[in-house]
């Protein structure tokens, strides 16, 4: 039995990887720090009886110590951050809070327990980190490896690559057993509806506008939340101290691709679903009509990277990773999943 420390646990990346760590581990104890933001959500590890939800900050340093000590902990999976970029180019400082001067609370609690007090016990800090860090690939540039310059263009991406670049002074400067890993855009359950796919499905039921930043051919690379929860599995149970895997779904699209496909995905689950049209009688696909009249063009974001590609070789080969859902099929159980838990998003529309 082990126990570990998820950071950020009720969010959405998080919380999936409680839930999938609970399934694959039925035995380790999961101590769940989630501040409970905006994007954090009890009800989203509600029912994992291994979670323990304890409401607090990663910048609380001292709580972080106490956790560590108390529950005997040796595994830290560092999710916490503020994600949204459009957030993150009107509100910075909350990106640095966060992103930067929680992680390094982190790391320091960690290092004072595991390292400082001598037990030379085995631990792990995993970090989550994002493909954003690297910047942007032009049309026909080779695909993100760990050894890209890092060239953030947003607030929120500079926030990022200070934190992975904490976490490699930490494990280099005071041999903290540290691991990074470096994701695609994930999409799948328990998505916080300010994100381009959770959005535009529960525009598409409400009959609200599909909005398009510039001319929607931005490229990213898609990863179903499940493989990159097996990615961080195989990182912590394979992955060499002190280095960074990408992780990636093998799934490069442009937005206006994924657009189109979750227009017929939606007009299909109105097809073959019986009482949508009762229950959203606001979109198009309840009058037979299609969801892609939706759609509208709105000003680009500012700094909007162009391109997004991950080359997961080294994830792969070295760690055993390897995406398990084609996109389709990912998108696919994605919105039935909306259909079927309006229960757990209907009451973040209401805010």
């Amino acid at each position: 039995m082990a126990n570990l420390l998820v950071t950020g646990g009720a969010g959405f990346i998080g919380g999936n990887f409680v839930h999938y760590w609970a399934k694959t581990h039925p035995d380790d104890a999961i101590i769940v720090l989630d501040c409970l933001t905006y994007a954090g959500n009890r009800s989203t590890i509600a029912g994992v009886e291994q979670a323990e939800l304890v409401v607090g900050d990663i910048r609380d340093t001292d709580l972080v110590d106490k956790l560590l000590r108390e529950r005997d902990i040796a595994t830290i999976v560092h999710f916490a951050a503020e994600s949204h970029v459009d957030r993150s180019i009107h509100s910075p400082d909350a990106f640095i809070d966060t992103n930067v001067l929680g992680t390094n609370s982190l790391l320091k609690a960690a290092r004072a327990v595991w390292l400082d007090t001598g037990t030379g016990r085995d631990h792990r800090f995993h970090h989550i980190s994002t493909d954003e860090v690297y910047g942007s690939l032009g049309a026909h540039d080779p695909a993100f490896s760990e050894a890209h310059q890092y060239q953030p263009n947003s607030p929120y991406s500079a926030s990022k690559a200070a934190s992975d670049h904490l976490v490699r002074a930490y494990h280099h400067t005071y041999g903290l057993d540290t691991t990074t890993t470096n994701c695609s855009n994930n999409y799948g359950p328990y998505h916080y509806p300010e994100k381009l796919i959770p959005l535009f499905i529960l525009n598409a039921l409400s009959g609200k506008p599909l909005p398009i930043y510039g001319d929607g051919m931005n490229v990213r690379d898609w990863l179903y939340v499940e493989d990159h929860c097996r990615g961080i599995e195989a990182a912590l149970q394979r992955g060499v101290a002190g280095e960074t895997y990408n992780i990636g779904g093998g799934e490069e699209l442009p937005n206006m691709a994924v657009i189109d496909r979750i227009c017929t995905e939606v007009d299909r689950a109105f097809v073959e679903i019986d009482g949508l049209a009762d229950r959203y009688p606001d979109a198009p696909a309840a009058r037979g009509r299609a969801t892609s009249e939706l759609k509208t063009f709105v000003e680009d974001r500012k700094g909007h990277d162009r391109r997004y590609a991950i080359d997961e070789t080294k994830a792969r080969s070295e760690i055993g990773y390897a995406p398990l859902h084609d996109f389709e099929e990912g998108l696919r159980g994605t919105l039935r999943w909306y259909l079927e838990n309006e229960d757990w998003w209907r009451p973040l529309q209401a805010r």
